[in-house]
């Protein structure tokens, strides 16, 4: 087996697990988690574009969407 197959397998998996184990989650959680997750990926995809640290650029893109996901569930749940 290919060393990037093996990775891909791994890859897959993982994302089933995860994936399972937010079945139990409340709205607030699932939000600020979604908020979390796309902060991530333009943190990440930024940091790249412009020759930074992707690294920081995603733990900041994940601390800013978690808030942000946690303030919409807010305005959600007070509307």
């Amino acid at each position: 087996m290919k060393k990037s197959s093996a990775i891909s397998r791994v890859g897959a998996i993982a994302v089933v697990v995860l994936l399972a184990g937010c079945s139990n989650m409340t709205d607030t959680q699932q939000r600020t988690l979604s908020g979390a997750a796309i902060g991530t990926g333009v943190g990440a995809a930024a940091g790249a574009a412009t020759g930074g640290c992707v690294t920081c650029g995603a733990a900041i893109g994940a601390a800013a969407g978690a808030g942000a996901g946690y303030i919409y569930d807010r305005s959600k749940k007070n509307n």
